[in-house]
Order: C-alpha cells, then structure tokens, then sequence
C-alpha cells in the first residue's frame, strides 16, 4: 500500500472503512501515514511516537484488516501487550469500535481481578487479547491462553514497561509464541534496553520516527539541577519552588505512594498541588487535569505513566523529585515544558551517586546542565518524618530524604529499596515488595520455563502507575 491521505482511498476492507467513518476518522494522522502500509507489508515495525499521536490505531487498523477473513473462533491470532490495565482497556476500546463491522471479538486481560471471566472471554471465540504482562503469564500458565496460532505481537508504550520491570516478562512471553510472527513495537522513547528487545526478536524491520517536539524542546529550555544530600531531597523540592515560583509545573516522582507523600507535604507547605497517578480513577483524573489546565501557578504531582500523553501548553517547569532511569525518559518528560514556542525550565534534584546521569543526559541530548545552590537551610526546621508511618521510620536512612524516609527500606541493597514498585530487596536495581519477585538473592524464582530458563515468579498488582 502507498502513502494515502484519507481512509476511504485505500485498500482496506470495506469493513473497517465503514467503522472509520462511522468514528468520525477520515484522515489518518502522521504516524498512522507512515507506519500502515508498512504493516499491511507483513514489516515488522519499531515505532517512535508520543501518546495522543494516533498510534493504537496505527496497528488496530492493519490487524483488523489482515484477521477480517481469518475463521471466526479458529483460536487467538493478536497479542497486544501493555504496561498498565487502564491503557489496556483503551486499546480494546479502540479494537472493539474499528472492528465493529467483523467477527472479530477482543478479549482484555489485566490482574486485580477474577482470572475465570477473563478466560471466559478468550475461549468464547476471541481472536485479539490484550493485556498486561502478569496476568497474561498468569492465563498462558493455566492453560487458559493458547499463543500458538499467534500471527500478531504488539508491545505498546515499550518505554513504561521497561520502567515497570516487565522486559523479562515480555521475554518469557515472546519464546512461548511461534517464531515466525509480526512485530509491532511502539513507544514515545526507545531506551537502548528497548532496542536490544526489539532486535533480538525481530526480523525485516522497518523503524519510524515521528515528531521530535521533545527533542527541540530539550535544546530550547534551561536545564538545571542541584547536587543535594540524602536528607535534603524534600528540602530542596521546597527551596526551588519558593525562590524560582514556577508559573505552572509538574513535579514527577516514581511511584503512587512517592507522590501522595509528596502531596501532602506540599499541601502542608503553602503550595496547593494536584494529585495525579494511575490509582486515581478516570473521573477524577479529569478533573484533576482540568484544574492544572486552569488554573495560574498550578502544581501537578504525577509519575510517568499518569502524565503520559499530557498536551498542556503553558507549563513553564518541569521538576524530576526522582530522575529519571535513562536519557530517552528525561527528553520526554522534560517535552512537556516549553510547548508552542514558550520558555521553560527542566530542574532536577541529584544526589552525588547520580550525578553520572547528568553527564549521560547532555551526552545523549546534546545539552549542558547548570548546577544551582539553593537555599536548604530556609526548611531545615520542617519535619518531614511525620509524613511517614512508624514502621517506615525503623528504615533509614533512605535514599529520599532523612532518616525516617520510607523510600528506601533495604538499607545498602537495591537501588530504590524493597519498598519501591519493582524487583527485589536484597540484591537488585529494584525492591520487591509489591510485585511478587524474588525476595532472595535470584533475580527470578518459580519453575522452569517451556522453553528452557526461569520463568518470573510474579503476581500482578492492579496498576503500577
């Protein structure tokens, strides 16, 4: 198929042409243009773009248009793979809706929930399963998901699910599938980690970059950050908000539970944030998000994933409480500053064992950071161990801040600390506690994979955003 400029003038199956229409969409969007007809081609496909760019239709449309002469209920032929259960559900919205006028019938599977409707579902004559890793394994596992007709893999917003921990899951998946199969990989960054994936798995493939706002934006902004201690962490978010009064900023942190205490210390600080993370229902997601929108000096505390797809164009500061794990996931979140041709400014607060991170971002980026001294002492005063219940002041001190912090309760080992949403406590980059890993010195625990190795022992928590 060659480039088109409207839906109605290409080949696909009048089918899908009719359910298009019947959304409202008659001109594909820039990714839609470019990576389409190089699915239909059997291609497999590394896809850069941003959420909100039209991606999800970017492989609903060729999968449906490829399965729409498959036997209906001859087995499950696409696999959509995605890091949390709400953008699961969107994606099979989005499937459920383009397929409307085929047999074809979707299946979403996430944890949180009863496995047996679920399965239910798929042996009801699903030829599409979308779901989260965990309880994709979890179903594979129980017999209850067969992948040995699959035709169609798709790994959608690969970035976040390297974030979350879920690569080796991924793996697991992939070596329980044919090897012959097409690939689609999408993702708003590609981290090298992503790359290595995609090229171990993949054949004949066509890569695709489109829009490099965030990369601009990158070059255009101040990027700053100060060196503090431990103890400081919270001291400094403080002190830079006071002195540099952020006309509208989105502080990012790593997990749910770093961004309700963030919230509440901030709260009971003068500022009047709002909440934004992945536990927090769509409604009041909305809500939140339409506040930020209006309101002047609006402070937005958020992880990654929640903020993901945000198109607000007057943030002037982007604030990493936590940097970020690679260069890529900086660019992006810095991209939401400096929109539409508006300053901005990027700060970042490091500790001395991070500081090779910076000299990473201004290789990968092109930049130069300005380190800036800030007034710590001005919050020297403010107990910040009162945001944290008694078991986590046992722990300390942590890597955020003083020695009643909670977000670091492995002590020297780990990373992040056993607290922290991903791995485990005792040896890894990531703590345990929360997604089931190994809470030994193995990385993975549980039996023998089909195909050789270990598989994760996991149990899948409802979101980890």
């Amino acid at each position: 198929m060659d480039r088109f400029d409207s839906f109605e003038s290409t080949g696909l199956k009048a089918e899908i042409k009719k359910a298009l229409g019947e959304m409202g969409f008659t001109s594909p969007t820039e990714v839609q243009v470019e990576a389409i007809p190089y699915a239909l081609e059997g291609k497999d496909l590394i896809v850069r773009s941003k959420t909100g760019s039209g991606k999800t239709g970017a492989f609903a449309i060729p999968i449906l248009d490829m399965l729409v002469h498959q036997p209906s209920k001859s087995g499950v032929h696409a696999l959509v793979i995605a890091p949390t259960r709400e953008l699961a559900i969107q994606i099979s919205d989005v499937f459920t809706k383009i397929g409307k006028y085929t047999h074809i019938r979707n299946a979403i599977v996430y944890g949180g929930v009863s496995i047996n409707p679920q399965a239910d579902k798929i042996r009801s004559g699903a030829s599409v399963v979308i779901g989260t890793p965990g309880r994709i394994i979890d179903l594979m596992e129980r017999g209850m998901l067969d992948l040995s007709r699959i035709k169609f893999l798709v790994l959608d917003e690969a970035d976040i699910m390297l974030e979350m921990g879920f690569i080796d899951d991924i793996k697991y998946i992939i070596e329980n599938m044919p090897e012959k199969k097409q690939m689609m990989l999408f993702s708003a960054t590609m981290p090298n980690r992503i790359k290595e994936v995609a090229y171990e798995y993949m054949h004949d493939i066509k890569s695709i970059e489109v829009g490099g706002e965030e990369e601009l934006a990158v070059k255009k902004i101040q990027n700053v950050y100060s060196l503090v201690p431990k103890s400081s962490k919270f001291s400094a978010l403080l002190a830079y908000l006071d002195e540099y009064k952020p006309k509208k900023a989105i502080v990012f942190s790593k997990t749910q539970r770093n961004t309700e205490t963030l919230y509440r210390i901030l709260s009971d600080n003068g500022f009047k944030p709002i909440l934004l993370h992945g536990g927090i229902t769509q409604a009041k997601r909305e809500v939140a998000l339409s506040r930020f929108r209006h309101v002047d000096g609006g402070l937005l505390i958020a992880t990654n994933v929640a903020a993901r797809g945000l198109d607000i164009v007057d943030v002037s500061d982007v604030i990493n409480f936590d940097s970020p794990d690679e260069p890529a996931v900086y660019i992006h979140r810095v991209g939401r500053s400096a929109r539409m041709g508006r300053e901005g400014r990027a700060f970042t607060i490091v500790q001395r064992d991070e500081q090779s991170f910076i000299y990473a971002v201004e290789k990968f980026a092109g930049i130069k950071f300005k380190m800036v001294n800030l007034d710590l002492d001005k919050f020297k005063n403010v107990n910040f161990g009162k945001y944290f219940s008694g078991s986590d002041r046992e722990r300390g001190p942590g890597r955020f801040g003083g020695q009643h912090s909670h977000f670091d309760r492995s002590g020297s080992h780990g990373h992040y600390g056993g607290d922290r949403e991903h791995g485990s406590g005792s040896g890894s980059r990531y703590g345990s506690r929360d997604r089931g890993r190994d809470h030994s010195s193995q990385r993975y625990g549980g039996k023998e994979r089909n195909r050789g190795g270990r598989r994760p022992y996991r149990r899948e928590t409802p979101n980890y955003s």
